[in-house]
């Protein structure tokens, strides 16, 4: 049995959460929340949730990921709550971006739903 890990997953496009969540589900010791854009996470997030992490999509309209993941970062609670960003860009160059900008990683889109549970525990075990 995997250990307990709540996810906040955030992106624009719904077929994209929807896979998401449906692979995430696969690991019976994951509880997620979606949300549909930057602004609604931040939402969620000051509605009290606590996330062990959050998957974000880089290119979403009006708050991106980036910009998403700088307002997180003000708020004392979220400063170290770990990132990873979901993209389809993602050279090596804008790949180093991200991590410059506090994420922990990059998961490259299109993911691999059989895997991406265990992707992102990897990640996170990487980083302890």
């Amino acid at each position: 049995m995997s250990t307990a890990l709540t996810v906040l997953h955030v992106d624009d496009e719904d077929d994209i959460r929807e896979v998401a969540a449906f692979a995430l589900e696969l690991d019976p010791g994951i509880s997620l929340t979606s949300a549909a854009s930057g602004e609604a996470a931040l939402s969620v997030l000051d509605g009290g949730l606590r996330p062990d992490v959050i998957l974000l999509d880089v290119m979403m309209p009006h708050l991106d990921g980036p910009g998403t993941l700088g307002r997180l970062r003000e708020r004392p609670e979220h400063e170290h709550t770990p990132v990873i960003f979901m993209t389809a860009r993602a050279q090596s160059g804008e790949v180093d971006h991200y991590r410059a900008l506090g994420a922990l990683d990059v998961i490259i889109k299109p993911f691999d739903p059989m895997t991406l549970a265990g992707d992102v525990r990897a990640i996170l075990a990487a980083r302890r």
